[in-house]
């Protein structure tokens, strides 16, 4: 297609492959990634984890699974996201509540933003008959609590949480004082440190919710997560 110049030329420049990729650019309206909200229908193919509660409150175990949906697949924003969740047990106990809570949560997922506060808000909540102890001595002080736990723990493999973890001065600090309080106690006071059980004697940790905090040289010292009110 032959074009007409009206004009005088005053110019002229030898386009080259850079300055090609850079017109491409300008020209071409920046590409803006999918962030889940409610307008977006549900696909036929979810992302799913499941994750078992078992509790010392009913002999039947609770089965949590996750969907997750998939934006922006394909591409350097790609990234996943809760979208919906389901909570079976052999135990119609809870039933009625366990029902509505999933609706409640499947719907704060759909709606896209920041949903992480869901986990903290679901952390918070007491049973006035009492909690309990998970293995390991970490305390759950409701079986909704332990809900958000898994919530947590499903944002964390997905990448939407990171997990706080301790610097190598702690873990070294923590590991003296581990070997410290079994030399005291003639090996018998930790019974296996891989299944996370620590001393009959120990208390709960305030800060990590775990029955690990034990009396060592005049000061509290979690055995745990390495918090003590010395330091």
């Amino acid at each position: 297609m032959a074009t007409k110049i009206d004009k005088k030329i005053t110019g002229y420049k030898v386009i080259t492959e850079e300055d090609k990729s850079e017109i491409i650019a300008e020209t071409i309206p920046e590409i803006i990634p999918d962030t889940l909200h409610e307008a977006i229908k549900r696909p036929e193919l979810l992302l799913g984890s499941t994750y078992k509660i078992k509790t010392p409150q009913s002999e039947h175990a609770l089965y949590i699974t996750i969907n997750d949906i998939v934006l922006n697949e394909g591409t350097d924003h790609e990234e996943r996201r809760p979208y919906e969740v389901f909570i079976n047990s052999k135990n119609m106990e809870h039933f009625q509540w366990v029902l509505a809570l999933t609706r409640v949560i499947s719907a704060c997922f759909r709606k896209g933003g920041d949903i992480c506060f869901l986990v903290e808000e679901l952390k918070g909540v007491f049973d006035p008959k009492g909690g309990y102890f998970k293995r390991g001595g970490v305390y759950m002080p409701s079986l909704v609590a332990e809900i958000g736990t898994a919530i947590e723990t499903h944002m964390k493999q997905i990448g939407m949480l990171e997990d706080e973890e301790m610097d190598e001065h702690r873990k070294r600090f923590l590991a003296a004082k581990r070997k410290e309080f079994d030399a005291k106690h003639n090996d018998t006071a930790i019974i296996d440190e891989e299944e996370g059980n620590f001393p009959a004697q120990a208390v709960l940790c305030s800060k990590c919710q775990t029955k690990a905090l034990v009396l060592m040289d005049g000061c509290m010292t979690c055995l745990n997560c390495g918090d003590s009110k010395c330091s």
